[in-house]
């Protein structure tokens, strides 16, 4: 009787040694799927920028940027992410040089990271269109810092003071005796590139919400005068 019962103790351990091993096993053999698309992405995020570098298309490649950081978030998760926004920027520093590694990730790949985020969490448009026009705004000043570093000048009082004179020109062609203050054309400025990157957004959203959809990781659904606009059936 206790040599049955050893013999089905042994039987049975094989069995609790399988059951434990095999979760670990799928975790194990989804950790190099992870790190290929992760490093795949963030190249293609980096190839992207250079082409349009070397190759201007317009518009057309900018809508682009953030994208495969956001797919990435997607389909593994923020720490990847992250990781794919550091490896495009230290791809980008080799080739081009450490300014423009630095003016992709601010603030394209910190945008996308940003858009995977609030598509994770099925964020409505609106939500992710503002948030992200607000880092690009931010950006964009970045961008404004960053040159006037390099350069030695202070490129957005230059903008200003060219802006002014065109702006007093103009008035004073069109028999309006009132002279523009700096501060209200500062302001004109800062809503205008705001507007234009909710623009840029939402064109993004378009372009994400046609191709991430047929790759499988979709995005949140637009308002309905979108989808009735671009007459699209789910």
């Amino acid at each position: 009787m206790s040599d049955s019962v050893s013999r089905n103790e042994e039987n049975a351990l094989p069995h609790t040694e399988v059951s434990v091993s095999q979760p670990l096993a799928a975790r194990s053999n989804s950790a190099p799927l992870k790190m290929v698309e992760t490093a795949f992405l963030a190249s293609a995020a980096s190839l992207i920028w250079f082409i349009n570098y070397y190759i201007s298309l317009g518009p057309l490649l900018r809508i682009f940027f953030p994208v495969p950081i956001a797919l990435v978030y997607l389909r593994w998760g923020a720490r990847a992410a992250w990781m794919a926004t550091g490896v495009s920027g230290l791809l980008l520093s080799v080739l081009l040089g450490p300014t423009r590694g630095i003016l992709y990730i601010m603030p394209f790949a910190l945008m996308g990271v940003l858009l995977g985020a609030a598509w994770h969490r099925r964020a409505p448009w609106v939500v992710s269109i503002v948030l992200g026009a607000l880092l690009g705004t931010i950006g964009f000043f970045f961008r404004f810092w960053i040159l006037s570093v390099l350069s030695g000048e202070d490129l957005w009082v230059y903008t200003i003071t060219q802006v002014t004179r065109f702006a007093e020109w103009a008035f004073l062609r069109l028999g309006i005796l009132v002279q523009p203050s700096v501060l209200l054309i500062e302001a004109g400025a800062i809503a205008l590139v705001f507007v234009q990157n909710i623009v840029y957004l939402f064109v993004v959203h378009l372009a994400a919400w046609f191709l991430l959809d047929r790759l499988g990781n979709s995005i949140p659904r637009p308002p309905q005068w979108v989808q009735v606009l671009m007459d699209y059936e789910e």
